[in-house]
């Protein structure tokens, strides 16, 4: 196989994982986000179960998550697996990067001092308008870090997608490596992951220092 036609094949694989990194964030972040206010949730029974399923989530491989994600409705219930290996990928990443989410949105909701309510509610601003045009904007602000860190951590995790046979980047780059006995394939991957993992940081640092208004 010439090297064109290897970087077209990874490039292929690449889109995959690009597609599992986006649609995670996307369902991750709001997910994140809920799982965060039921975690500081007064009622007891709502934060107890948040914090076991956080526990779970963040106790757990990822590979064991997806193997549950994808066979559980086959053993539990005996649903035909047919088309649910990618959804079963998004679903598996999204529940465990929004128990990461959630702890850190939590610390940045934490961070908030409990004056900033007091005086918005003296102001006439109901909880929902307090948390959205008040808080939420000076979180965001402070969890961008972190934030940031595990975006990065999930542009390596993709790679996980081979567990259920997805020919995401790195499936595919194992599997040309077998057939031409060599690890240049391998090697190329990881200058894929690097350039993606680049762009991502690059972006994140561009939004932090847009944030950084004081």
């Amino acid at each position: 196989m010439t090297l064109g036609v290897m970087i077209i094949d990874l490039a292929k694989g690449m889109l995959t994982s690009i597609e599992i990194f986006l649609l995670t964030l996307v369902f991750s972040q709001p997910l994140g986000l809920l799982v965060s206010l039921g975690r500081m949730s007064k009622n007891r029974i709502v934060s107890t179960v948040i914090k076991a399923y956080i526990a779970v989530m963040r106790g757990t491989p990822l590979m064991l998550q997806l193997i549950v994600v994808y066979f559980a409705p086959f053993y539990i219930f005996g649903f035909n697996l047919t088309g649910f290996r990618f959804p079963a990928i998004i679903i598996a990443f999204s529940i465990n990067y929004a128990a990461y989410f959630a702890e850190i949105y939590r610390g940045g909701i934490e961070a908030i001092p409990k004056e900033q309510y007091e005086a918005a509610e003296v102001l006439g601003y109901t909880r929902a308008q307090t948390f959205f045009r008040i808080i939420l904007p000076q979180v965001v602000k402070i969890v961008l870090p972190s934030v940031t860190n595990e975006i990065i951590t999930l542009v390596k995790d993709t790679s996980l997608a081979f567990v259920l046979a997805q020919a995401e980047m790195f499936t595919i780059a194992k599997q040309i490596a077998a057939k031409e006995a060599s690890v240049g394939p391998l090697m190329v991957a990881g200058v894929f992951y690097f350039i993606f993992n680049f762009v991502v940081a690059f972006v994140m640092e561009r939004i932090e220092k847009k944030l950084d208004y004081y």
